[in-house]
């Protein structure tokens, strides 16, 4: 059976040949077969969990959910790729002075965009739910999941957020206990600092005091000297005469 990717990539080559008429029909025909293949895509995308189990589940399926997806991935591309060789023919064909033409250029170009839009939209949401489907694939068969539902694996995952969500808490929590103690720390140097700063500043006056006291006792000293060896002299001279 002919696809219409087929029939219209036939007619790439003819399309310079084509009348600005024929064009629009090809892109009307186009955007119909584009828009039932978008719609086809979506309920691939929001049906895709369940049948790609259920694809798992069956002995021989006729057709995967992967393989449907990659057809009608490339289709789509195809036809969007036509769809735009045949406005950008539209444009070239068309009379600059005919406000009708460019009407209608705008106008595909505006359904071109939009279908652009939708299928990259689908395109992603299917991509996300095959991520998540290996991933839970991956860990079945790994075993660690095994016997769980998909309630279950949420809550699981949501148990594991929580849980990392507690240690980075106290690893914070840690954190800031370090930093007040590096703080008091800091601040009891300072005050080591400031201490051993104030008494180099006292060691001139307590090495002036020390002197005088150190003057004052060998002026007291010699004092007593003279007064005691005076006192020594009187006696003698006394004693003798």
């Amino acid at each position: 059976m002919t696809t219409t990717t087929e029939i219209i990539s036939g007619d790439v080559e003819n399309f310079d040949k084509m009348s600005f008429e024929e064009l629009r029909k090809r892109a009307r025909k186009l955007e119909g077969d584009i828009d039932a293949k978008l719609v086809l895509f979506s309920k691939l995308a929001s049906n895709y969990g369940s049948s790609h189990r259920s694809n798992k589940s069956d002995s021989i399926p006729l057709l995967s959910t992967d393989d449907q997806y990659e057809t009608l991935c490339s289709e789509l591309e195809q036809m969007l790729g036509y769809l735009s060789d045949i406005n950008e023919h539209l444009n070239s064909c068309s009379s600059s002075s005919a406000v009708a033409h460019l009407h209608t250029i705008q106008r595909h170009r505006d359904i071109l965009q939009d279908y652009r839009n939708e299928f990259q939209r689908t395109n992603g949401t299917i991509k996300n739910r095959r991520e998540r489907e290996q991933l839970i694939g991956t860990c079945r068969s790994n075993g660690s999941l095994v016997g769980l539902s998909r309630r279950d694996l949420y809550l699981k995952e949501n148990d594991h957020l929580t849980s990392s969500e507690r240690m980075i808490d106290e690893q914070i929590s840690i954190a800031v206990d370090a930093r007040d103690h590096m703080k008091s720390q800091r601040e009891a140097f300072k005050m080591i600092q400031t201490k051993v700063n104030d008494l180099s500043n006292r060691f001139p006056i307590i090495n002036t005091l020390m002197n005088r006291i150190y003057m004052r006792k060998r002026r007291d000293s010699l004092i007593m000297g003279v007064v005691f060896g005076l006192g020594f002299t009187f006696l003698l001279w006394w004693m003798l005469f």
